[in-house]
């Protein structure tokens, strides 16, 4: 894979929803950590589980995608930015600060040390348009790389990734392909990758094995409506491509690939 050097102490986990925690050494990063669903139940409607708190010692730092509610939960993020860093792309700090979230901005490509990590945004691709400026994020450290692709549908900047940052050790894919209806936005549309899109984007992103995020929480129809099958339909995918996929549940352990896969 990336490289040789010993991965013993880089570890990842699965969290709720679309949140990932990635630590190396005592350096640990959450990707949009979810605690408060209250806010969505207008469209997404009550979470179908508990959600359980977020486990974020002092130090824990924090990246956001995007500024939608599910992957931007300004409670938790807001207690995260008062020991650690918060980091974002630069078009929507503004928007964090206003919360009173002190941020640290980066560029598309722009890397940054947080610890024994490096963070990288990259391109993604919001349903919504205009002004809903969005991300994925590449985290990487001890030979090991992994992205978070956030809520994105599919485009056609995989390739560039793969080019400037691959391969990936594992690909954390959006895989619900959810229909919406709300605000005035209603189209019969996926506006997530669906699970065969999903596995095709990690396909293409040179990752070893691809992980499910972003779905089996909310379904709320027509407002807010989930794919079908969506587990088997993302391991069948998975296989056809040769890709390992993994289904894992709410707080636990993503288990890397060995090296050189």
């Amino acid at each position: 894979m990336t490289s040789q050097i010993p991965t013993e102490t880089f570890r990842v986990r699965r969290l709720a929803w679309a949140g990932v925690e990635i630590s190396l050494g005592d350096t640990s990063v959450l990707i949009d950590p979810l605690e408060h669903v209250e806010p969505l139940a207008p469209v997404m409607g009550s979470p179908r589980r508990p959600v359980p708190a977020v486990d974020s010692p002092s130090g824990t730092h924090a990246l956001v995608t995007h500024l939608h509610p599910d992957h931007y939960d300004r409670e938790l993020i807001a207690r995260l930015a008062l020991s650690g860093t918060v980091g974002c792309h630069t078009p929507i700090a503004p928007e964090l600060r206003e919360a009173g979230i002190d941020v640290i901005p980066q560029e598309l490509e722009q890397p940054r040390r947080v610890g024994s990590l490096t963070v990288t945004p990259v391109t993604s691709l919001d349903w919504r348009g205009g002004d809903c400026d969005q991300v994925a994020w590449i985290v990487a450290g001890g030979g090991r790389r992994i992205i978070h692709c956030g809520d994105t549908m599919w485009h056609g900047n995989w390739w560039q990734i793969a080019r400037d940052h691959g391969p990936f050790d594992i690909a954390f894919v959006p895989v619900n392909g959810v229909i919406c209806r709300f605000e005035g936005y209603e189209a019969d549309v996926p506006v997530t990758m669906t699970p065969e899109q999903a596995v095709e984007a990690a396909k293409v992103l040179g990752a070893s094995a691809v992980c499910a995020m972003h779905y089996g929480l909310f379904h709320n129809p027509p407002a807010y409506t989930e794919q079908p099958d969506i587990e088997r339909r993302f391991r069948r995918a998975a296989e056809a491509r040769g890709i390992t996929a993994m289904i894992v549940d709410d707080g636990e352990p993503v288990p890397l690939p060995p090296v050189g896969n």
